[in-house]
């Protein structure tokens, strides 16, 4: 490549101006032919030029009237292209083509004012007048043209939406397990379908979303019909009962036929009691140790307590937790675990100090852990004894509550949902309004299923959870890097990571966010759009830069890596717009695993599904009558177990010693 220097734009600039020069030549000899008389009366003609006149027109270029002037103005456009001007970014070429389409027009219209009656030099000079003043015209425009700023930024694609733009996967991948869900996208300035490939659901799948964002409507309902078509048995929290629930029910109506087994469907609701199913969580058959009496005992004063799980290890939440560990793996022992409900337990907690103590000193296994609490009783040290026990009778009395005591008690079905033998789809049903008690009481319902559920030689599971942070789950991250192996599907439904942060703490719900292995998104803000940016990583993105001088523009090109999916555009989603990343297996590989989309969802077709959905049917005709009956019936079973155990603690030698009496 020439390199240019100031010689050779000098000799450049010559050229140019010499063009320029022939063409104003050209044109002034095409006046003095066609005005000859004119000039020829005011003098201006002479021998000289008459012989040189002659010598050009036996050249042709004077044989028509236009062809001399098409010369002249075939030069000054090559004396403009190599024009250059001071840049100008006002300018624009509607001004510059507006000045020489003008001047082209006067400059060939000039040949009319030759057709006027008027004299002979006065002809020539309003014919001569417009001519050079169109010729100036042109000159203009031309000159206009080349201070045009010709490559200017691209400004149409303001949000950088092309450059934001990536390759996603259009192939549908399928297995018996996967979540498949159509999309479309944009590549570049083109709408391309694709498909969101979950095919291994056993890493757990994280759907995030600001409320509207259509978390459950384009997401988490085409997990459970799915899942439930491919023939898993399936636990759905529904925070919004019955939202879910009645799309689970009326899937599993309609696809029994796809089990080797058909799975009973039941439900949890304290709300409509005619529409509920009675389960025991503290079913004592699946209670194998004290461990598990102490996983329910921290689980259901979590719930209660949601400040405490910030807390956990200090005295004042260990101690309530271990009290109520030991009221109920006494109940568990007792009798083979006959009374051995949450709504017993509540009601014990409740005994005086005397009949309590003394009930609880009988059984060894729980010696270690109401020692602490006899001995402070004993000793009078009243007030360290309330601090550790009331917060947790104050907690626990929150639920009792006649519904709660009959839901709570009966034995409907167990939480082995995936049991090859009974296999069970279970949804349970929340309340906004009431968040708080019911919460507590579905996070120990569903810490027993999940230890039930996380366990081999099952059948394939799917655990759905709608609004996740309303409850409380222990160790849900070692449920999600444990329950792959055992073909357990884990869907966590949030807003925002600020929510689970706040819910579970920062370290647990760092945890659980980190190792989640399918992320699908819709709109987030703040700390929740950066991370989620940073984890889809960056693509390579053009750049281009623009530099003006008093000549010359120069344009410069690069290509930079940038984010693929930048914060803001993850804050301006639209609803039904996710973007996410699926983790693939060894046995099916997913080069393009991020996606940027829109999900198609059939509007019609669900709106008419919808429409056709079946209501839960009633379980069973209940009265406020029967209800208050249990609710009265656990209160004199604990009383009947108080008095029968102190009669006979009484009447055994052996035994009287742990009679504590110091209240009376």
């Amino acid at each position: 490549m020439a390199m240019q220097t100031g010689e050779n734009e000098q000799a450049l600039r010559k050229i140019l101006d010499m063009t320029r020069l022939i063409s104003i030549v050209i044109l002034v000899i095409h006046c003095y032919y066609f005005c000859y008389a004119a000039f020829h009366q005011w003098g201006l003609s002479s021998t000289f030029s008459d012989r040189l006149l002659g010598n050009v027109y036996r050249t042709g270029m004077l044989s028509n009237f236009f062809k001399s002037k098409l010369i002249a103005l075939g030069f000054l456009a090559i004396s403009l292209l190599g024009a250059k001007g001071r840049k100008d970014e006002k300018l624009n070429h509607k001004t510059a083509f507006a000045y020489a389409i003008t001047g082209l027009l006067l400059y060939f219209a000039s040949y009319l004012a030759l057709k006027l009656s008027f004299e002979v030099s006065y002809l020539a000079i309003i014919y001569m007048g417009i001519t050079g003043i169109g010729y100036l015209l042109v000159l203009t425009g031309g000159t206009l043209l080349s201070r045009i700023i010709k490559d200017r930024l691209n400004n149409k694609d303001i949000f950088n939406k092309e450059n934001e733009t990536f390759p996603q996967e259009e192939r549908l991948l399928e297995n018996e397990y996967s979540i498949n869900l159509p999309t479309r996208y944009y590549l570049k300035d083109k709408v391309r379908k694709s498909w969101i490939n979950i095919i291994n659901p056993f890493r757990s799948i994280m759907v995030l979303g600001t409320p509207g964002s259509g978390k459950s409507y384009f997401v988490i309902r085409h997990i459970i019909t799915q899942h439930i078509r491919k023939g898993f048995t399936m636990f759905v929290y529904d925070f919004k009962f019955d939202d879910l629930s009645k799309i689970a029910y009326n899937t599993w109506l309609h696809n029994k036929d796809k089990y080797k087994k058909a799975p009973a469907f039941y439900v949890i609701n304290f709300d409509d009691l005619s529409r509920t199913h009675r389960c025991n969580p503290l079913e004592p058959s699946a209670m194998t140790d004290i461990t598990d009496a102490a996983e329910s005992a921290r689980t259901i004063l979590m719930g209660l307590n949601r400040e405490w799980i910030k807390k956990q290890g200090d005295f004042f939440v260990e101690s309530p937790i271990n009290f109520l560990t030991a009221i109920i793996w006494y109940l568990k022992k007792y009798k083979d675990g006959e009374f051995c409900t949450l709504p017993h337990v509540i009601e014990l907690m409740q005994a005086d100090y005397d009949s309590l103590f003394t009930l609880l000193r009988t059984e060894k296994e729980i010696e270690v852990l109401i020692n602490p609490f006899v001995n402070a009783y004993l000793s009078d040290v009243m007030e360290q004894l309330e601090g550790q026990i009331a917060s947790a009778k104050v907690a626990m009395a929150r639920l009792s509550s006649p519904q709660l005591y009959y839901v709570l008690s009966g034995n409907d079905f167990t939480l082995d949902i995936n049991n090859p033998d009974e296999p069970k789809i279970v949804c349970m049903g929340n309340n906004p309004q009431k968040i708080q008690i019911y919460g507590a009481v579905l996070s120990l319902y569903v810490t027993r299923l999940v230890k039930q559920v996380n366990k081999k030689g099952k059948l394939k599971s799917s655990l759905v959870f709608d609004e996740f942070p309303t409850i409380y789950l222990n160790n849900m991250d070692s449920l999600i890097a444990t329950a792959r192996s055992n073909k357990v599907s884990t869907c966590l439904g949030i807003q925002d990571f600020s929510q689970l942060r706040k819910d579970y703490g920062r370290e647990q719900a760092d945890v659980i966010m980190n190792i989640t292995g399918n992320i699908v998104a819709g709109q987030v803000t703040g700390d929740t759009a950066k991370q989620l940016s940073e984890r889809f990583g960056k693509i390579m993105q053009d750049r281009e830069s623009l530099s003006i001088n008093s000549g010359d523009t120069s344009i410069s090109r690069s290509k930079q890596l940038e984010s693929a999916i930048p914060p803001s555009k993850i804050s301006a989603l639209s609803s039904g717009e996710f973007v996410g990343m699926v983790a693939d297996d060894p046995d099916n590989k997913i080069e393009l695993k991020s996606f940027h989309c829109e999900i198609l969802n059939d509007h019609e077709a669900l709106k008419k599904e919808q429409e056709n959905y079946k209501d839960i049917e009633v379980i069973r005709k209940i009265d406020n009558t029967m209800v208050q009956r249990n609710y009265l019936q656990i209160k004199q079973d604990i009383e009947d177990i108080i008095r029968f155990e102190m009669e006979h603690l009484l009447n055994d030698p052996g035994k009287a010693h742990l009679v504590i009496k110091k209240g009376k």
